[in-house]
């Protein structure tokens, strides 16, 4: 046996938190009043908002269909309370199943035009929970560089081999389906529709067929494409025709539907494996009423007639602000091409994620401080967020978003540029983008 008095110290499992690469740069951005993070908005998800005392027009809220202050989604969580009370206290597999996340369940499989639906408490579970329950260590999966984190965590959960692909890619992904041939096992391939940072879209047609072409599965994240693009809303799946091909989908509660939980979309029988198998599904609470109702009732509003208005409204407003940006000179995602769109005659879209590329760190979050004070707030995307020298300032619009709103923050945008160049130096200019 070691004798304590002479066994080497104990690592402290705290010393991490300590010194790490980014302590440096946090104190300095809060010493300079310059953390663009955890500021307190103390309204409603409308697009003004007030935050920390002031006004802002809110180009920082996944809020695309601006449905979290409809009367009628307010009132689906208050009768949702009203009925249930403000917890259900247990997991689905228990307690924790009510009426309306059955109703929940059927109404998504019904948008998606799929078999089944489960719904998670978040939109992290869902994907974490799916991911480490479909693949184990002895599968592949590959998945593009741009996907959300909660992708990657559910891979590094499942102990698959990941086989990661350069951001949207194809010959990178055939390559990867290539080596995926003798790795053994099962092989899926996940890539989010519409990429939460970029904005931009996956070119799902030629990624179903490069996924069936080497005989693995397709799972898609909807989570900013769900409630967004298609003609029913359904997603990016939806938008390029490839619905019948993607084997999984994925959507979130906390943009177009105005409340906060995930949902999984595919086969009976995949799904039927998720509720039995998932321990994210069966190990965490179920998501409060409230949650559950208002995700239910901002569906309904979606899949209603007013659904189409609200959908190119959300685009329309996407557009206008992308192509009002660009003309100030700002570096700016391109609209993304598409099949053409019978009803509009389009043939590109812009997503509500509209991203501004500035390049440095520092450069990003001064940008960001001038529209904070100038009274726009948008959202700052930095490494490890972006890739090195890519940082940028990803705004995203509403609905609900006037003309007026938006031609307001233009007039910022354009005034905070001219500040900020006469004394830090040019911005990247329209055809630059990370």
């Amino acid at each position: 046996m070691t004798d304590p008095a002479t066994a080497p110290a104990p690592v402290d499992v705290f010393a991490k938190v300590r010194g790490h690469e980014r302590a440096e740069q946090l104190a300095a951005a809060r010493e300079a009043d310059l953390l663009p993070y955890f500021h307190v908005q103390e309204s409603a998800a409308q697009p003004v908002v007030t935050m920390e005392g002031a006004e802002r027009i809110q180009l920082g809220s996944n809020n695309y269909l601006g449905l979290t202050s409809d009367p009628r989604v307010i009132a689906a969580a208050h009768d949702a309370i009203d009925r249930y009370g403000t917890g259900l206290t247990g997991s689905r597999l228990l307690n924790g199943t009510i009426p309306l996340h059955l109703e929940l369940e059927r109404e998504i499989a019904e948008w998606m035009g799929t078999e089944d639906a489960i719904v998670f408490s978040t939109g992290h579970q869902a994907n974490v929970g799916t991911l480490g329950t479909i693949l184990g260590p002895t599968d592949t999966v590959i998945a593009d560089s741009g996907d959300h984190a909660s992708i990657l965590d559910g891979c590094l959960l499942s102990k698959a081999k990941l086989r990661p692909f350069r951001h949207n890619r194809l010959d990178k992904l055939e390559k990867q389906l290539q080596r995926a041939r003798g790795d053994g096992g099962g092989v899926l391939v996940v890539v989010d529709g519409v990429f939460s940072m970029e904005g931009d879209i996956a070119p799902l047609r030629e990624i179903a067929d490069l996924t069936e072409r080497y005989g693995a599965r397709l799972m898609v994240d909807e989570a900013h494409g769900a409630g967004v693009l298609g003609a029913r809303g359904a997603g990016t799946s939806e938008l390029l025709g490839v619905e019948d091909r993607v084997d999984l989908r994925m959507g979130t509660f906390s943009k177009s539907l105005a409340s906060c939980g995930g949902f999984i979309a595919g086969t009976t029988e995949v799904v039927e494996y998720l509720r039995i198998s998932s321990r994210a599904f069966l190990f965490t609470a179920s998501a409060v009423p409230a949650a559950v109702g208002s995700a239910l009732a901002a569906l309904r509003i979606v899949r209603s007639d007013e659904g189409p208005a609200l959908l190119s409204a959300v685009l329309d407003n996407a557009r206008y602000l992308r192509d009002g940006l660009e003309a100030l000179g700002y570096a700016v995602v391109q609209p993304q091409p598409i099949p053409t769109d019978v009803a509009t005659g389009r043939t590109d879209v812009v997503t509500p994620i509209v991203t501004v590329t500035v390049g440095d760190d520092w450069k990003a979050v001064l940008l960001w401080r001038a529209l904070f004070d100038a009274g726009v707030f948008v959202n700052t995307a930095l490494h490890p967020a972006v890739p090195p020298a890519g940082a940028a300032l990803r705004t995203s619009v509403m609905a609900t978003h006037t003309r007026q709103h938006l031609d307001e923050a233009l007039e910022v945008f354009a005034r905070v540029k001219r500040a900020f160049e006469a004394e830090h130096g040019a911005l990247p200019g329209p055809g630059v983008h990370a």
